[in-house]
């Protein structure tokens, strides 16, 4: 652990059907598929290695059950951790939206009807706040691109910097401090 000892551990949720396409899912609230909840069992040994002072998840169920078979059946729900809002491009993948907005992409355009980027950062920043405010261990369970943002956040960056931060299904990722200052411990490793 670093030497400011506090840690926020990130889970990104198991794959549903709609991840393993590559369909925008925010408000679309999916089940993990069979192999994404074999996926979040293997998280269970590495993430209960030690103890967190604070556990939260996004309300969708594809998080909280994740958060679940990770063996966190009482993570606390946390609105602001939902998925960026994709408005009129839920359900889209990024290849058909460039049919019609080449060079698209969540984090430099905005998505008609959905969040705006400086939205998400409001929000995100909000779970920066909760979890710096805990003197330990923070583990969250979310969503690919709002936990992309919410270490462009606690980095100090804009939430377009988490374009730089690719994050698969079903992986731990650590965020923490050298030296007072917000660092990247670990990123995207898988469970199994």
């Amino acid at each position: 652990m670093s030497e400011d000892r506090r840690e926020v551990v990130l889970v990104r949720h198991g794959a549903t059907a709609w991840s393993t396409t590559g369909r925008h899912t925010s408000t679309t609230d999916l089940p993990l598929l069979p192999e994404g909840e074999a996926t979040a069992r293997t998280l269970a040994p590495l993430l209960g290695t030690e103890p967190f002072d604070l556990v939260l998840t996004s309300p969708r169920q594809r998080a909280r059950r994740t958060a679940d078979l990770a063996g966190f059946p009482d993570a606390v729900v946390d609105e602001d951790l939902v998925e960026w809002g994709y408005g009129d491009y839920e359900g889209v993948t990024t290849r058909e939206i460039r049919e019609t907005d080449p060079g698209w992409t969540v984090w430099t355009h905005p998505s008609p009807g959905g969040e705006t980027a400086a939205e998400v950062g409001e929000r995100l920043d909000r779970v920066v706040t909760r979890a710096r405010a805990v003197h330990g261990r923070v583990l969250v369970f979310g969503h690919g691109h709002a936990l992309r943002a919410l270490t462009a956040r606690w980095l100090g960056l804009p939430v377009s910097e988490g374009r730089l931060f690719r994050l698969d299904t079903a992986t731990v990722s650590v965020l923490g401090f050298e030296r007072e200052q917000p660092v990247v411990l670990r990123w995207n490793s898988p469970g199994a």
